[in-house]
């Protein structure tokens, strides 16, 4: 018997995940699979394989946000092309997707590119971030344990024997 099937992911342990399992129980899922991992890949979430490996022909996956699912349009594709040889539907919530009509699987992979070009804008922007606050003499890491003289004296030493 077909089957609503939620997976619900937040990128960190001080998120909660309760909004996420709210909506899915509402939309009926019956089991929901959950974690609090990064999403960057997808093949680094043991929940979301597990998941995947769940469903079976008939079933609907359901997700809040594209997000929460896939990262990469590489991702996207992989679960978008297991899902359809297993003949289990997605469907996403926020975005009101659903792959079992033709305008959900053109969405699905439009908004899979979207979410992809977002991820690297943020990346290029942080890069950017950090190459102008090194300019600006701006130190990153942890602070050195030693002094400067201490490390003076540590060398003197190392030199001297």
């Amino acid at each position: 018997m077909a089957e609503m099937v939620g997976y619900a992911r937040v990128s960190s342990i001080g998120q909660s995940l309760d909004v996420q399992l709210q909506k899915l129980s509402e939309a009926g899922c019956v089991r929901i699979f959950q974690e609090k991992r990064s999403g960057r890949q997808a093949d680094n979430r043991p929940e979301l394989q597990a998941c995947l490996s769940y469903v079976r022909e008939g079933d609907t996956l359901v997700i809040c946000r594209l997000d929460r699912a896939a990262r990469s349009v590489l991702d996207l594709a992989k679960m978008a092309d297991l899902l359809r040889q297993k003949g289990v539907s997605l469907r996403v919530l926020d975005q009101g997707l659903d792959t079992g009509t033709a305008e959900g699987k053109l969405m699905f992979n439009l908004l899979g590119a979207f979410a992809e070009f977002e991820a690297e804008i943020r990346h290029e922007r942080a890069a950017d971030g950090i190459a102008l606050a090194k300019q600006k003499g701006v130190k990153f890491g942890r602070r050195n344990a030693l002094t400067e003289e201490q490390i003076g004296n540590l060398r003197r030493l190392h030199r001297d024997e």
